[in-house]
């Protein structure tokens, strides 16, 4: 049996836009990689033009899953109908959990300049779906910043690198989210914990992943989904690259969703959308 992952697949993100026309390019949640359990969408969004990101997300509903938000540029707002809030700047993550439902915005704190980040939704167990809604934000300096190689980099949001752990837990899924920048030539190994559904997602440069004659190198913008050993091997091809590695228990379960609600039944769709509109949330 090897120890070492593969790719299974290579996708590309799609343009597109959400929220109040905000442009983005969604990598899973799309025809062709509509989820990995338990990964519902990410969405990566960049840009130096105001026009593209300034009518940001105004209020809007969420239940069953849980949101998380990694800025890299740029100051974003948040506010929910729980009373919670706070500004996301270059480096800081936030991790909402959605549970029996919340309304919420995000929108910029800028006129101009760049904005770019990234946003996973991570499904909920069916036991943790109506459960009450949480928000964490985490800056920038509590995002441990570890050098495992020469020439290697790695963000620990959630997951651990060596005896370094990152601040997000949540026993439900035990996610691994991890920011690797490799300069050229540089390579890291990694092992993820076994049995968990896994991704890379080359956002800068370029990267090889997998092991020897295995490995295929892929190009930002690509995402790898990974099968076989829990061991990730990465190595920067040409002049660097960053990748996001992402990694999550899978949950098995059913999944019934529409827009912003994601559950394990159709009618427990249709109660969401009732509760919502009878202002339940």
């Amino acid at each position: 049996m090897t120890t070492h992952a593969h790719i299974d697949r290579i996708v590309r993100g799609m343009p597109t836009s959400d929220g109040a026309g905000v442009r983005l390019t969604r990598v899973i949640g799309t025809p062709q990689l509509s989820e990995l359990d338990p990964f519902l969408m990410l969405d990566e969004f960049g840009t130096d033009r105001a026009e593209d990101y300034i009518a940001g997300f105004p209020d809007h509903p969420h239940r069953g899953f849980e949101t998380v938000t990694y800025m890299l540029d740029g100051r974003m707002r948040h506010r929910d109908s729980h009373g919670n809030e706070g500004v996301l700047v270059p480096g800081s993550v936030q991790w909402m959990t959605a549970g029996r439902g919340l309304v919420h915005s995000e929108m910029p704190e800028q006129e101009e300049g760049r904005m770019r980040g990234f946003q996973l939704w991570v499904n909920l167990p069916a036991r943790l779906k109506m459960s009450e809604p949480q928000y964490q934000e985490f800056a920038a300096e509590r995002i441990p910043l570890v050098t495992p190689e020469a020439g290697v980099t790695v963000k620990v949001v959630a997951g651990r690198v060596g005896e370094v752990a990152g601040p997000v837990s949540q026993p439900a899924t035990e996610p691994v989210y991890l920011d690797v920048s490799l300069d050229a030539g540089a390579a890291w190994e990694h092992a993820l914990p076994q049995g968990h559904n896994a991704f890379a997602y080359v956002f800068e440069g370029a990267a090889a992943i997998g092991q020897d004659a295995a490995a295929r190198e892929l190009a930002a913008p690509q995402l790898a989904v990974l099968g076989g050993g829990p061991r990730v091997r990465l190595q920067a091809a040409g002049g660097g690259a960053r990748v996001l590695l992402v990694a999550g228990r899978p949950l098995g379960e059913p999944v019934a969703r529409h827009g912003p609600f994601v559950m394990n039944t159709r009618e427990e769709l249709m109660q969401a959308f009732a509760d919502f509109q009878a202002g339940r949330f």
